[in-house]
């Protein structure tokens, strides 16, 4: 694989359908004002558009590429890398981890897609998690969303041992649930940042 720089036209760059990283506003907005005020960017890495011909699917930079459009810049540095559709997802599940954050349904549609191909301990050599984590990811269903619901919170997961199970739900128990949350997941959630703020602010005492 060559890492040799190309002047590609910004109008021949498609987003993958499936790249599950997310960048707030915010962040993004920053992004925009620093390429602006210095002109640079690490390169963007994309490969031959598996269907269109003359275009490139972008791996890693959409965030880089939606920059540079809303700047209204005509081409991107880019590194192009001839690989297939598993070297693909295998660098969308691990690049893409180092920036934003991830979107839950997509994520796992690779890791999925993945591990249809590759058994979880060979996928734990080349991604982030580890293969325990992986079964428990790709076998995690998504909630259908509820009618007249336009989105759902953020969702979050992450792995505990029984130690840490314990004492994470003794500390739940012990906050005083809101009455206007409806849910027990909501309650939960409620009473989780409650106790993540009073952390912040012991730390910085």
């Amino acid at each position: 694989m060559a890492n040799a720089i190309s002047s590609i036209r910004l109008d021949k760059l498609v987003a993958h359908p499936d790249n599950p990283n997310r960048q707030s506003e915010v962040t993004f907005n920053k992004l925009v004002r620093n390429i602006e005020r210095t002109g640079r960017y690490e390169p963007i890495l994309v490969r031959p558009h598996p269907e269109k011909e003359g275009y490139f699917q972008l791996i890693n930079g959409h965030h880089r590429w939606r920059a540079l459009v809303k700047l209204g810049r005509e081409a991107a540095d880019c590194v192009v890398w001839d690989i297939d559709d598993e070297q693909t997802d295998i660098l969308l599940a691990t690049v893409n981890r180092l920036g934003g954050s991830d979107e839950l349904g997509k994520k796992l549609n690779l890791l999925k897609r993945l591990n249809k191909r590759m058994e979880s301990g060979e996928l734990a050599k080349l991604l982030p998690q580890t293969a325990k984590q992986l079964e428990r990811l790709t076998n995690l269903k998504m909630p259908s969303r509820p009618a007249g619901v336009k989105s759902f919170s953020n969702p979050m997961i992450f792995f505990v041992s029984d130690v840490q199970q314990g004492m994470i739900e003794k500390a739940l128990s012990s906050v005083k649930e809101p009455a206007e949350e409806k849910t027990r997941a909501a309650k939960r959630a409620v009473a989780l940042a409650y106790i993540a703020g009073e952390f912040l602010k012991q730390s910085k005492d």
